[in-house]
């Protein structure tokens, strides 16, 4: 019986670790991990229109990435497929990228805090792309 017991608590734990695929953590870590060390190209694309704009300028880069790097992404409990996204963001480091939306990073879904859609959205708005 405790056989039995300890292996369908192990069995448990097993999945419900499968389950959380990600841990809590700030955006600039994700990509530093995907070893983006220096940005010099962002692409932010509107999900609901598809249009994009591409941002080479330092400058905009740098107040870009002040906004969002500190921002934790927590994984969320419910890990299902979804459709749609409001924004994506490409970061290039060279020849090196690293893509997200602002609810999935890789194949995980997160809740971020504070939540990064106003932060993006505000900005993808407000953004006149400086030509260099």
């Amino acid at each position: 019986m405790k056989k039995s017991l300890f292996l369908m608590l192990l069995v448990s734990l097993f999945i419900l670790s499968a389950c959380t695929n990600g841990k809590t953590q700030s955006l600039e870590s994700f990509y530093k991990d995907a070893k983006i060390e220096n940005v010099d190209k962002v692409i932010i694309q509107d999900g609901s229109t598809g249009a994009s704009k591409t941002i080479t300028n330092q400058e905009q880069i740098g107040e870009f990435l002040t906004l969002i790097k500190e921002i934790e992404f927590t994984p969320q409990e419910n890990q299902e497929k979804r459709k749609g996204w409001r924004y994506g963001i490409t970061l290039f480091d060279g020849e090196k990228e690293f893509k997200f939306t602002l609810n999935q990073i890789d194949n995980t879904y997160y809740d971020s805090n504070p939540d990064t859609h106003p932060i993006v959205d505000n900005y993808y708005k407000q953004l006149e792309i400086v030509e260099e």
